[in-house]
């Protein structure tokens, strides 16, 4: 780990000066990934610029929904009445993430921001256009398994981490951040960008922006909801592939559904065609197949991830089941 500068402003105004001043300078709140990647030498902020001073805590009940302040805690919002009672299928991908440890760290903004966990990106002796552009991608051609089969281009097939950002894909969200030039709100499905030729861009967040707040909007999906989470052991592992799963049920039919994936693409992947197929279907085995049909198109494998192919759509009637049976 290189030395660096470490400063804590105490206005987010200062915040924000201070990241647009210097290119070098990053963030850090929890710093459950930075810290990590500055040790492997992936990320050398010359500056940190600790955010933690700043009121962006809340979680409280907003206009026809629920806003969560960019510093909340994983555990806080995981555990919080009013995010079990309205969005219930949040606080299951929030406790499906990491461990208890770490969701007591990381806070909701950081989570949003976390990068890759693609063995190319975090070792420096290894070809990565997100991590040096232009040297390649070592995953192409190198061991897949747990890389992209949606969205992915020649210059990288790397996937997003985050459990959370799957739900909050799924739950119409929207990123409130502020910067230079004000205010602006991001409907979450276009925070993250697919990689093409700059995959060194992991989202739209302008260099001096700051995320301050998560707003998500009342549903009515009640109990329907289920986040599934495929992964290689219990604990502590990164999804192979997840599914966020929400319903708004009429007795046995459908009226509206909403569908995200995770481990499968360079963002939270939305499922928008697969949602509009359920729609007035009744909640049975066929409606679902058909819906997981639907999500598989553009899919593309890779020589060690080819098994996702048929894990995605069994995996997501698993989760579309699991969510029409709940009362």
């Amino acid at each position: 780990m290189i030395n660096f500068q470490y400063v804590r402003p105490s206005t987010q105004q200062a915040v924000t000066d201070a990241l647009a001043k210097d290119a070098n300078a990053q963030f850090i709140a929890g710093g459950t990934n930075l810290i990590d990647l500055m040790k492997r030498g992936v990320m050398m902020p010359e500056r940190l610029v600790d955010i933690n001073g700043l009121s962006l805590r809340a979680i409280e009940k907003h206009d026809n929904g629920i806003r969560i302040g960019a510093l909340a805690l994983n555990s806080q919002v995981a555990d919080h009445a009013l995010v079990l009672e309205k969005q219930p299928l949040l606080a299951q991908a929030l406790n499906a993430g990491a461990t208890a440890q770490i969701r007591n760290m990381a806070t909701v903004g950081g989570n949003i921001l976390q990068r890759t966990r693609c063995y190319y990106f975090y070792d420096t002796a290894l070809p990565c256009n997100k991590r040096e552009p232009g040297s390649g991608c070592g995953a192409l051609q190198g061991f897949n398994r747990i890389h992209a089969i949606f969205g992915a281009s020649d210059s990288c097939i790397a996937t997003h981490p985050s459990d959370m950002c799957v739900a909050l894909a799924a739950l119409d969200a929207t990123v409130l951040v502020s910067g230079s030039k004000g205010e602006r709100r991001i409907p979450f499905v276009d925070f993250h960008r697919l990689p093409g030729n700059t995959p060194q861009r992991d989202t739209n967040l302008e260099r001096d922006e700051l995320i301050t707040a998560i707003d998500i909007p009342d549903a009515a999906y009640g109990n329907h909801v289920h986040y599934m989470k495929v992964r290689d052991r219990a604990s502590y592992a990164f999804a192979l592939v997840s599914v966020a799963a929400a319903l708004s049920m009429n007795g046995k039919t459908i009226r509206s559904a909403r569908l995200a994936m995770g481990g499968v693409a360079h963002k939270p992947w939305r499922l928008t065609e697969a949602e509009n197929s359920l729609v007035g279907k009744p909640a049975n085995q066929a409606t679902f197949e058909q819906a997981a049909q639907l999500a598989m198109r553009g899919a593309k494998g890779y020589e060690h991830n080819a098994f996702k192919l048929k894990m995605v759509p069994n995996a997501i009637v698993e989760a579309l089941t699991t969510a029409a049976s709940l009362a």
